[in-house]
């Protein structure tokens, strides 16, 4: 197809994105056995309050359950406070929050899939000086319909990191003093 990118060129494009300060970007070994291309990547948060993965898988001859040539897969976890974990509806807004992320890059896709899970854990005998602690994870993956703008789809993961750690918004305009970790 002209005009299309190459597997490389999508993925030298991920490699470019600029995080901002309080996430760290790395390069991971990605799975070998779901398509003939993947790249994988990691996000945490400087604070440990939140980790996330992002795999993009890619068949040039397209996967029947992908509805495509291309499957984004991701995981977010991050520690919420217990009232939080503890709301019926915090599984809906962790769902939103990544609905919203990839519209809020314009990111074309189809066949979404995934769940929210909230987990609150309380230790006791020897472990009860462990604080309790509650977490939000969210797994979903979802066919991006455009090649060209795969990186979008990478920024809007990065989105969903940000909400479910709480960081605050970078208000429009302003330019974040940014660090690349991506290796």
């Amino acid at each position: 197809m002209a005009g299309t990118k190459s597997f490389d060129e999508i993925v030298a494009d991920i490699r470019s994105i600029s995080a901002r300060k309080e996430l760290i970007l790395e390069e991971i070994p990605a799975p070998q056995k779901l398509a003939p291309f993947a790249f994988a990547m990691t996000a945490d948060t400087d604070d440990d309050v939140a980790t996330a993965r992002f795999v993009l898988l890619h068949d040039p001859a397209g996967q029947e359950g992908w509805g495509g040539y291309f499957r984004c897969v991701t995981f977010v976890r991050a520690a919420v406070d217990h009232e939080m974990a503890s709301d019926p509806m915090v599984a809906n807004v962790g769902w939103s929050w990544l609905i919203e992320s990839l519209e809020k890059f314009h990111c074309a896709y189809v066949q979404p899939s995934g769940t929210v899970t909230r987990v609150a854990s309380a230790s006791f005998g020897t472990l009860d000086e462990r604080e309790d602690d509650s977490e939000l994870e969210v797994r979903a993956s979802w066919t991006p319909t455009n090649a060209q703008a795969i990186a979008d789809h990478v920024r809007a993961w990065l989105d969903l990191l940000e909400h479910s750690a709480g960081l605050e918004p970078i208000p429009e305009g302003v330019t974040p003093i940014t660090r690349s970790n991506l290796t």
